[in-house]
């Protein structure tokens, strides 16, 4: 393969899909033109590399059917691939394991979790730059109208950007030599958007254990600091991660300016009534990432060369940010509690609510109030009648949890 000829092409066989999401990223942030094709299972990989062998292979060492070491032997049979070049990530790094595998002459043989950011570098050394005629070329608009583009990608958008505030905080993090589990989460807990992939991750099959995990804590605990360094710096290389239009730009540090004084309120009320602070703060942060999620599909709407206008702008998120709330919050599977909790922030509905659920409530009508409202007028509301709380506890609210006018 040359950096003149076509894009290359790239076979990534990996069963978990958080993982092979983040190894996607990887290669098209190393290029941009590359095709890369997904498969969670060995054997379905070795069939498309006999149909048409592409020009580099990363392949999980565990795979369902054929494995990653069964799928390179079978390769390096193949009279036309032995300089096919071809990283293996496997949770196998004893020393029998790695001198099986050494005579099949992998061009990598990466333990895992494995460091994204030298996996980066890897995969830039096997794959020529990209010269101007490999670049994509302009795309034309893949819809008609705004209305219909919107609807065309609700079911299938990558989620929020990533706030602008913790950007140096995440490039800090990637950057450290060491790293722990709570200054980690720390960096990351103002970001919706790493908040929630960490979540589904740590909730996904691969992960799977004992118990749900519904805050980020719990979640980089069992993803261990390695891999949760790995899925932020996916999401960190992400081409449309980043707002370029001021007015979007603008929208989204607002979002989350609401994100993060929601889930602040939410956590203290929690801590007041000795209840999950914790889940209550994710809850809060996450209940408007429908509307960030949006706007990031507003900018890649913007970058196929669609127009845009304020009233656009104010239009859509009054009338979409919610559908692609739960469109995000139900394709990333993540946990019906937390996503109850989420829910019971815009409405409480019949039935029996968590004190949790109530929380979210009251503090959805205490931001309600404005600026000089008296948070005891809401005493007598639904949420605070059935958490029978004390005028007390609403007259100390601290006043900076309160939204401005």
């Amino acid at each position: 393969m040359s950096a003149s000829a076509v894009s290359p092409e790239i076979l990534i066989a990996e069963a978990d899909p958080w993982t092979a999401e983040l190894l996607t990223q990887l290669v098209l942030d190393v290029r941009s033109d590359a095709r890369v094709q997904r498969l969670d299972d060995g054997t379905a990989a070795l069939a498309s590399c006999r149909r048409r062998l592409p020009d580099l292979v990363i392949a999980d060492g565990e795979l369902p059917g054929v494995d990653g070491i069964e799928l390179l032997r079978q390769l390096r049979r193949h009279p036309r691939t032995p300089a096919l070049p071809c990283i293996l990530i496997s949770r196998r790094v004893d020393t029998q394991s790695v001198r099986a595998v050494l005579p099949l002459a992998p061009t990598a043989y990466l333990a895992r979790p494995f460091n994204a950011e030298l996996l980066r570098q890897k995969i830039a050394s096997l794959l020529p730059a990209a010269n101007a005629a490999n670049l994509p070329a302009s795309k034309a608009l893949p819809a008609a109208s705004l209305e219909q583009y919107l609807d065309d990608v609700r079911e299938e958008g990558q989620g929020a950007p990533l706030l602008s505030e913790v950007r140096d905080a995440v490039s800090a993090c990637l950057q450290a030599a060491n790293s722990d589990l709570g200054s980690l989460a720390r960096d990351f807990a103002r970001d919706p958007q790493i908040t929630a992939r960490l979540i589904a991750a740590a909730n996904s099959a691969a992960e799977q254990r004992s118990g749900i995990c519904q805050t980020l804590p719990q979640a980089m605990q069992r993803l261990g600091i390695a891999h949760s360094l790995n899925l932020v710096l996916g999401l960190a290389v992400q081409r449309n991660a980043r707002l370029q239009d001021p007015r979007l730009r603008e929208a989204a540090t607002q979002a989350g300016d609401r994100a993060q004084q929601c889930a602040e309120l939410a956590h203290w009320l929690a801590a007041q009534l000795r209840l999950d602070h914790e889940l209550c703060y994710t809850a809060g942060l996450l209940h408007n990432i429908g509307e960030l999620a949006l706007l990031r599909s507003l900018q890649d709407w913007l970058n196929l060369g669609g127009e845009l206008s304020d009233e656009q702008i104010a239009a859509c998120l009054n009338k979409r940010a919610s559908g692609f709330g739960s469109a995000l919050r139900m394709r990333w599977r993540l946990p019906l509690g937390l996503r109850e909790l989420i829910a019971a922030f815009y409405q409480l509905g019949s039935g029996v609510f968590s004190r949790e659920a109530l929380v979210l409530n009251l503090s959805a009508a205490l931001l309600e109030l404005p600026a000089d409202g008296n948070p005891q007028a809401l005493i007598e509301s639904r949420p605070a009648r059935l958490l029978r709380l004390r005028s007390e506890l609403l007259h100390g609210v601290p006043t900076h949890l309160r939204r401005s006018a």
